[in-house]
Order: C-alpha cells, then structure tokens, then sequence
C-alpha cells in the first residue's frame, strides 16, 4: 500500500511541509482547540492501523479533511478508526467500531488532481468515551492504553512462539525480504511483535479490528499465534498444490517435447499427415471442453483411434463427428440465475393476462430455486385446451430466470430413437432431441420445454413416452445415457416443462413424474382484455399499422369473440382481429382512408355474417328437451338431450354417435324414472305401450362419459310428465340408480361454457361445490348455481321458472 502511494507523481507538498502543515494551511483557516483529553478522528474504509506501524490513508470526504489538516497545523494527534460497514458515506457513532488506534501525521501531501493522503504512524490504542457535538469534523473524548512494560514466562514463551510462527509463514512465502525476517528476529516486546504481525498479515479488516480491540498482552498474542497457524496451513495447501501442477506441467511439457520429436522423426522419414494440427486441436478442444472424467476418458480413447485411421477412411468422419458432439455439449457452461421475485412478478404479469393460480405455481418455484439452488428441479406440465398461453408461459420462465430457452415439439414422435439417440453403428446416426436441444441452448440449465407431450404415438421402433421415464425423474436423470453418445450426461440442472391438450392419452407412470397444472379456458372478460392488451398490438405491428392509422372498439372486440370464435383459448380470436385489419390495411395502403374505424356495424363487411348465434335461440320449452354441459379438449360445449315417445314395445332408441358409456347413462336414467314413476305420477303402462327415443344434436361429433346422466333424466321425466324444462339452465352429474348425483370433472370449463351460452343457472353435483372457487369471480356473479345431492333435487330445481333447492348465488 506504501509503495503504490510513492508511485503516484508528481506530488505537490506545502512550503511549510517541515512545521507538519498541509498546503492549504495557510489559507488563512481558523485552528480550531480540542480537549485535552479528546481527538479528532478520520474513519478509514478498509484498514487498520496498528501502533508502531506507518500506514499512507486517503482522506475524500470533507469533515476527514478538515480534521487532518487541524491535526497538522495543531502538531495534534488523530484517531484513526475502522468503520463497521464501507458503503456508508457519512459515518456516524452507530457506524465506528469502539476501538481505533492514535496516530501522529508524519506527512500531509495534496496530489495534482486535488485528492488529499496523509502518512500516519500508529502509537497506542483507544476506545471512544464518547462523540463531542460542535465540531466540523468527528471529535471524541476516549481512554487511551498503554501496553505494560512486564515480562512474565507466558509472555516470553508467546514471543517465541510468535518468531517460529512468523519465522514459518516467511519461508512458505515467496520473495520474502530478509530485512523483515531480521527485524523479527530483533524484537523483544511481546505486545509490539503482536501488533507488527498482525498488520503486516493478509487478513480481512475485521480479523485485525479483533487483535486491536484485544487489550489483555496475553490474549492478543494468542490471537495473533491462531491467525499464523491458519495463515500456514493455507500457505502449506497452496505451496502443495503448486507443486502438484508443476508436476503435471511438467508431465505434459514432457509428452508435447516427446510428440514434437516423434513428428520431426516423422517429417524426416516422410511420414507425416496432414492432419496432426488437426488432432492436436482437437486435443486441445477436449481439454477445454471440461467433461466429466468418464467423457473425457472416451473423447480421448477416440482420438487415439482417430490418429491411426486414414483420412479419407469412412470411419474417420464417423468418429470426427462423434468428437464434435462431445466437445461441444455444455458440460459445464451455465447461465446464472438472476430471480427477483418481483421481477419475475412483473414479467408473468406483463406477458399473461389472469392464470393467477398458475403464476402463483410459477413464482413458488421461483422462490424455491432462490433458497435452494442446488435442489432438483420440479417438471411442470401445463395441461389446457389450445390457444390459452402454454408454450409462452414457459418462455416467460427462462425470462424471469435469465436461462435459455429451447422447445422440443413432440407431437407425432413415434421412434425412441428420437429421444435417446440412435447407436453410432448406423450410418447417418445422431443424439437425440433432448441432447440436440441441450447443444442449441449451449447451457446444461436451460429451460426445456417438452410441447404436446400427449401427441406421442407407440410403433414398431419403440415407445418415446417410455424413453422419457428417465429424462423427467429427478432422481435419474443426473447420468441420462444418450445412445449416440455412450457417456453420461447430467440433466438434472434442465428444467423442464411439458404442455399437453388431455391428459387421457400420457401414460401413467409419465405422468406420475410431472407436475400438472391445469390451464382451463378464458372467459369472455379474459379474452376481450388479452386481445386489448396483446392481440391488437402485435396485429397492428404484423400488418404494418400505427395505433393512429386503425383501431378496433372494445364492443366490436366482444362481438367477435360470442360471434365469429368459440374456443377456449384466443388463437381464433387473434386471427379474426388480423383478418379486419388486413381489411383496414387495403384501404389504407390504397389511399382511400388515412383512419379506419373497426365498430360492430362493420363485421358484417369485413368479417362476413356471424357464425355462431347464441344457443338460447334453439332451445325450446317443449317438454323432453333439457340442456347439458360437457367437457371437450378445447374447452367446454353445452350439449342438448331431446327425447320423444312413439307408439311401439317399449324399446329405447339411442342416436347421436354415443359412447358405451353415455348409452349405459341413457339406460340408467331410464331405469331410475320407471322406479320412481309412481312418485311422479307417471302411467307405468306407458313404458310398454312407447318406443323412446333419446337423440343428442350434432350427430356427427362422437360423445361420451357419464356427466350427462342428469340431464338424460330430466329430459326423460319432463317427456314422460309432459312438463317443459326450464330453457334457461344447464345442468352436469353422474346418477346411479339410487337416485344419488356423483361428482365430474371439467366444472369450469363447462360453467363458462354455460355463461357464453347464456345460461343463468347452472345445476351442479353437490360434491362439486369446492370447484366452484376456481371459476372467475366475476363469471360466478352472473349465474345462479344449485347443487344436487339427488335427483329429486334436480326435479325440484327445473319445477318452476323459480330456482329451488339448496342455491349458492354469488
């Protein structure tokens, strides 16, 4: 440190450096008078000054500046005093540590770009008493220590120990001046050895404030002797370590040494390839590649047989290629992670309107990778209906987590080749997707996302889903074994993330080893803010117009998403949007219009007619009719039951591409009215007398599952009673044939689907009441919701236009 401050030239000194006075003492400033008893101190950022040492200190901020300069024309003495924190800028009683050392100003020197540095000689401890108020710089009354001049034989016995010790750290140095050595040796006082040692070692600045608060000789010098014995085993480790690598330095200048001469022998008896600069770069590239000791081990058991084939051997590209695969996969390149939740928080928010429980997931494991970086990594599968922000909900996670980002599409992958590799023995052969993707992104922490993983088909070439089984297991996945590449590779830092439309068709085990987060459709609010917030933007931009040049009314947004889509999701939407604004994009690339105003009035004309009318229009009063809700892989749908009654024998007819198990729910609704026929006033005979007929509309679209089962009830009873169903409520739930309604699935899908139908109320299994928290609040404020224990319930319910039974109205 003394040293670098001689360096600095030129130095520009006072006139009256001699009388110990700065350059701007004569300035005309006013001396200021201290207590006797009281210093002036300068609190240093980083260093601890230790009595008899000189130590050169750089004094910036103002009140430290004044006190320097009173100090130097007073001939005063300073303190010099460690702050507990460096970043603080003003230093207060709170931010000093209690003791510091007094020290005299030997030189005050004012360098050429104004910077102040005054040299200081340490002379004894001091601990504050306390801050004096008054003064333009920090000024504190404190209690000096003098060291004891006594000499008992645990002190004598600790400056021996304390020569051998320093003695020790000096040889295992390098370059170690003699000079220092000598002026150890020629030391007598236990206390004054202690502090010299102790500010003349690397050590951090609290380490030394700890030496300097320790007043007591004995306890100080016994501080110093454990900071030497830990400072010689750290040196002793390195000193071992750098023997080490000077032997295999030494080894390896050998084997270079050794192979030039081979190569000059070689060039002599003309024998020499064209390829040795070749391989020795490829040598040089595994060496750099960092792989673990198994790949490395291979890469170079191929290289050797690579310098013994010919080049323009078959072989010799097959193994070039296998080289450059395993040199260039991310063996140890990793991207930091940089999560700030709220960060995180923001981008989820700016990228994805609503799906709060899925970003709540989402900034869990966020928060989790945060307190635990070295823990496995979940795999997350998105389950939803197209179009609802799957795949960009994974982009936004290798955004919020600053990783990369490689997507893997899966759908149609019938070969397991395609995931583990094939076997170099084929000609043509390469890694699979998984370590073809890893090789993309360039980093063994990516974000991988898995997409339409439920799109996997099994052949005669094996099963991809099962090849998967190890990819997506923690536990395994840390020495996944490509075919291709024969070595190992840890996956377990990848963080994947799967999506899928159903679930239905990912076999157990796989999804056993995800995580599911179910994605349901968007209600019309959610749309008609995605396509404000998102959609309209990114068409504007995509069809070469200025928000000035085009806009699109909010009215006219909610038209076309009842009117011209019906989906879950808001594919169909954006691309309805895209289509009026290449409508408005003609008119104004033609010059007839410099702003186009896009209102429901214009639809007609841009979009054509509306393609969806609401369902409230085909439904009827008529008795035998009744409305259901089902569940499909874009969403939900509403799903109308008919029945009629001709003469005949009694027989029923199913029509409507029904599965076995929707018929086995006809037959059972049918079984369960004939039982409570009596209670319903119903004539028994006309059962016998009638055929009935059970048709679903839209017969060509395949149904199945049991969750009609009460809507096939009602429509039967109101047939059979000749009572018409009330057209302005749905209804979902199994029956048995006790009368009980059982629990389904898709509740949420099916309410909204009921919402954009117009329904107001919608009969639900009683069982199902805790899903009812997972529909948007303000989708629940419109519909009216009654919940089923039986099927009188529902009987009940459809009565009268006045709902009845047990209603939760939100």
């Amino acid at each position: 440190m003394e040293n670098e401050f001689r360096d600095r030239q030129p130095e520009q000194e006072a006139p009256a450096q001699s009388a110990g006075a700065p350059a701007s003492a004569s300035s005309g400033a006013a001396t200021i008078e201290l207590p006797s008893d009281a210093l002036a101190l300068i609190p240093v950022r980083n260093l601890v000054l230790f009595p008899g040492l000189v130590a050169p200190i750089a004094v910036g901020r103002e009140g430290s500046v004044r006190a320097a300069q009173n100090a130097a024309r007073t001939n005063r003495q300073v303190g010099v005093i460690l702050q507990r924190s460096p970043d603080v800028e003003e230093p207060q009683g709170s931010d000093l540590h209690e003791f510091g050392t007094v020290a005299n100003i030997l030189r005050y020197v004012t360098t050429p770009d104004g910077a102040h540095h005054v040299i200081c000689q340490g002379v004894q401890r001091f601990r504050i008493i306390e801050l004096l108020e008054g003064f333009p710089f920090l000024v504190a009354r404190v209690q000096r220590f003098e060291d004891p001049e006594i000499t008992t034989s645990e002190i004598e016995a600790r400056l021996i120990q304390l020569k051998t010790k320093s003695q020790e750290v000096l040889q295992l140095l390098p370059q170690a001046p003699a000079e220092l050595s000598a002026s150890i040796q020629n030391m007598t006082s236990t206390p004054v050895l202690s502090d010299f040692i102790a500010g003349l070692m690397e050590i951090k600045p609290q380490e030394k404030q700890e030496v300097l608060e320790t007043v007591d000789v004995i306890a100080r010098a016994d501080k110093v002797l454990a900071l030497l014995a830990h400072q010689i085993e750290v040196l002793r480790i390195s000193r071992d370590i750098d023997q080490q690598t000077k032997a295999r330095f030494e080894d390896r200048q050998r084997e270079v040494m050794l192979r030039e001469q081979l190569k000059t022998i070689q060039q002599e008896l003309g024998e020499v390839d064209g390829n040795s600069a070749e391989l020795a770069e490829l040598s040089e590239r595994i060496t750099k590649a960092q792989m673990p000791e198994e790949a490395e081990k291979q890469a170079r058991k191929e290289l050797k047989r690579l310098e013994r084939i010919p080049e323009a051997s078959t072989e010799y590209s097959m193994i070039r290629t296998y080289l450059d695969w395993l040199i260039e996969l991310p063996w140890s390149v990793s991207t930091e992670d940089r999560i700030d939740i709220a960060e995180a928080r923001r981008i989820l928010d700016e990228d994805h309107y609503g799906l709060e429980k899925i970003k709540r997931r989402i900034l869990e494991y966020l928060a989790v990778r945060k307190l635990n970086p070295n823990g496995k990594s979940p795999v997350l599968c998105f389950a939803g209906p197209p179009g609802v922000g799957k795949t960009s909900l994974g982009q936004s996670i290798a955004k919020a987590t600053g990783r990369k980002f490689v997507r893997l599409s899966l759908g149609g992958v019938h070969d397991e080749a395609e995931i583990r590799g094939h076997r170099r023995t084929y000609i043509g052969a390469l890694p699979g997707n998984v370590i073809q993707a890893l090789h993309k992104a360039g980093a063994n922490n990516c974000v991988m996302m898995l997409d339409e993983v439920d799109k996997l088909g099994a052949s005669v070439q094996g099963d991809p889903a099962a090849a998967l089984l190890e990819v997506l297991d923690p536990e395994q996945n840390n020495t996944f074994r490509d075919n291709y590449l024969g070595v190992p590779f840890d996956l377990s830092r990848v963080l994947f993330i799967a999506t899928a439309n159903v679930l239905d068709s990912i076999p157990g085990p796989l999804r056993d080893r995800m995580e599911v987060i179910s994605l349901p459709g968007y209600t019309e609010e959610e749309k008609a803010q995605i396509a404000r917030r998102y959609l309209v933007p990114r068409q504007l931009e995509a069809n070469g117009l200025r928000a000035e040049q085009c806009e699109i009314t909010d009215a006219a947004i909610r038209e076309v998403i009842n009117g011209y889509t019906r989906e879950a999701g808001v594919r169909n939407l954006e691309r309805e949007i895209g289509s009026a604004f290449r409508h408005a994009a003609m008119s104004i690339a033609e010059g007839t219009a410099e702003h186009v105003r896009i209102d429901v009035a214009d639809l007609h004309t841009v979009l054509g007619p509306r393609r969806y009318e609401s369902e409230i229009a085909m439904r009827t009063g008529l008795p035998g009719v009744a409305t259901g809700l089902a569940w499909t892989p874009v969403g939900g749908d509403i799903l109308f039951i008919e029945a009629s009654r001709t003469p005949g024998s009694g027989k029923l007819i199913l029509t409507g591409q029904l599965g076995e198990v929707m018929r086995e729910s006809a037959q059972a609704a049918l079984t369960l009215l004939k039982a409570r026929a009596a209670s319903l006033n119903i004539d028994a005979s006309l059962f016998e007398r009638n055929d009935i007929h059970v048709h679903v509309p839209a017969g060509a679209i395949p149904k199945d599952g049991p969750s009609a089962g009460v809507a096939m009830f009602i429509a039967l009873s109101s047939l059979m009673t000749d009572t018409p169903v009330p057209p302005d409520r749905a209804m979902t739930g199994e029956i048995s044939l006790r009368g009980l309604v059982l629990p389904v699935g898709g509740i949420k899908e099916k309410v909204l689907a009921a919402l954009r139908a117009g329904i107001k109320t919608v009969m639900l299994p009683a069982r199902n009441r805790k899903d009812v928290d997972d529909i948007p609040e303000d989708s629940r404020k419109q519909l009216q919701f009654i919940f089923l224990e039986t099927v009188e319930d529902a009987l009940r319910a459809v009565a009268t236009t006045e709902a009845k039974g047990e209603a939760l109205v939100e």
